[in-house]
């Protein structure tokens, strides 16, 4: 999918491109970081036509639900002030990029950028309809993600370059599941 196809009206989010999730950090996506030039593309050409940069991000407490010593599911990852929860730096987002910030609950997880950020609000604030979506993990944060935009009444499209599974052998069952919920999912580009 080619970033022309933004227009007016269009708003882009990257999820959660930070260095844990990437090659080498607490908790990988496979081959995370070969989302970064493709998203790179797509801010550029939403800075160039004035459409909002949205860059959400992990910032765990100490101690936060989702670790497995704490019961939850993963490593303890993206710890608040740490290297590991800082976006790559490869990432170019703009100066104005809205930067939302999520997972710092001790009652529970936000995998979503869209719970209890207030990202909502700011969305339709912005006059955004149809919001472009990509980043890590393709099957975690970024489906949450692109579920929640549609219960909140946006049009969503996923970037499908743009954004890399945790868990490969989830990827077709999840974006079948986007689509069924009225997510536009571009066929890749060869």
């Amino acid at each position: 999918m080619n970033p022309d196809a933004l227009r007016p009206g269009d708003g882009l989010l990257i999820v959660d491109v930070q260095y844990d999730f990437c090659p080498g950090g607490a908790l990988p996506v496979p081959d995370g970081d070969r989302v970064i030039p493709v998203l790179n593309n797509w801010i550029a050409v939403a800075s160039e036509r004035g459409i909002p940069v949205y860059a959400s991000r992990d910032w765990h407490p100490a101690g936060h639900p989702s670790f497995r010593e704490e019961g939850g599911d993963w490593p303890a990852h993206c710890l608040q002030d740490s290297a590991g929860a800082q976006f790559h730096s490869a990432l170019r987002l703009p100066a104005d990029a809205i930067v939302i910030t999520k997972g710092t609950r001790f009652d529970h997880d936000q995998l979503s950028a869209f719970h209890d950020t207030g990202l909502a609000e700011r969305v339709r604030k912005d006059g955004v309809r149809r919001l472009w979506i990509g980043g890590l993990a393709q099957d975690v944060c970024v489906a949450a993600s692109a579920l929640d935009a549609r219960r909140h009444g946006c049009d969503v499209a996923m970037i499908p370059e743009g954004s890399m599974p945790v868990n490969p052998d989830a990827a077709a069952q999840c974006l079948d599941v986007l689509r069924a919920a009225g997510v536009s999912i571009p066929e890749t580009e060869a």
